[in-house]
């Protein structure tokens, strides 16, 4: 199956700035990837491009098989779209503004009317559906500007900072709802946030930006790898192993550290291929209750690449 994004060098200047430089990489149908880096890094305008609001200096793009630069309406037709500022029209209500953007979307006036129901529900606006847009909340305006995104039903979406504004429950409610909108429907999400716990529960693979280039792309057990081939892993033992056990395990050529704490080793390998061996080896020399390899967060990496980066 084609992949819903391809990008293939993709740059944007204005003037002597490269806010894009660069950029390749691909999405795959019903994946949540996640586009991370600092204000300025260029995610905006990558997203600007891919949606043909801009068109590239060099390098090209094809969305759901479209080119962006000559096919603007047709791809966004079939994306939704969540700025980080709502733009939604203040002195009409809710529903008001999810009919206007439904039909300007051409979503059968049929269906309409309950489209518009389903997601005021959903969203949890309906009893304020009728009150103008300029006396709701910022979560309200938020949860409102999601609900325009998906009016059409876009196979794609291009969410920038969704949960910015919301409280823990609604922005967990969010959360919910881009999973099951990749995981249930098929859907395709490209994400920009600030947020790094958020895209680590929700992102397949990300991509970290710093100054309109890519510093890395890939899952987190990809990237973790990358940065840290070399694997600690944490074996915890009924009782204090033998000083032996311990001594062996330095002299073995896949072991580069170990630490001892009591009834617990830590012990650094080469790579993680070593870990089954290391497994055996531990359990038949003592009673092994657990192992705990060590996990990297998507915080320890992005942090790790924007200081290389530094």
């Amino acid at each position: 199956m084609q992949p819903v994004i391809e990008v293939r060098d993709l740059e944007r200047t204005f003037g002597s700035n490269r806010a894009v430089d660069g950029l390749t990489f691909s999405v795959e149908h019903g994946e949540v990837f996640g586009l991370l880096g600092p204000n300025g890094a260029g995610k905006t305008t990558t997203i600007r491009l891919l949606n043909g609001i801009l068109p590239p200096s060099a390098g090209s793009a094809r969305i759901l098989g479209m080119d962006p630069t000559s096919q603007g309406d047709a791809v966004r037709s079939r994306t939704g779209v969540l700025t980080e500022n709502p733009s939604l029209y203040e002195r009409l209500s809710a529903r008001e503004n999810l009919v206007f953007f439904g039909t300007l979307a051409e979503v059968p006036i049929q269906t309409l009317e309950k489209r518009v129901l389903d997601l005021l529900s959903f969203f949890e606006l309906e009893s304020r559906a009728n009150d103008k847009v300029e006396t709701y909340s910022k979560g309200m305006k938020q949860r409102l500007a999601l609900a325009r995104a998906l009016i059409h039903k876009p196979p794609l979406l291009f969410l920038d900072e969704p949960t910015s504004g919301l409280d823990p429950e609604a922005a967990q409610h969010v959360e919910q709802l881009i999973g099951a909108l990749s995981q249930e429907e098929g859907r395709t999400v490209v994400l920009c946030t600030h947020n790094l716990m958020e895209a680590q529960n929700l992102c397949n693979r990300v991509g970290i930006m710093s100054k309109g280039k890519f510093l890395a792309v890939g899952s987190l057990k990809e990237l973790a790898q990358e940065l840290w081939p070399a694997k600690w892993v944490d074996f915890c033992f009924a009782k204090d192993p033998a000083p032996d056990l311990r001594k062996g395990l330095k002299s073995n050529p896949e072991v580069l550290q170990v630490e001892a704490d009591g009834c617990r080793i830590s012990v650094q390998l080469k790579s993680e291929a070593g870990i089954p061996m290391m497994i055996r080896h531990m359990a038949e020399r003592s009673e092994l209750l657990s192992v705990q390899p060590r996990q990297y967060r998507l915080e320890d990496i992005y942090f790790a690449l924007q200081e290389s980066e530094a």
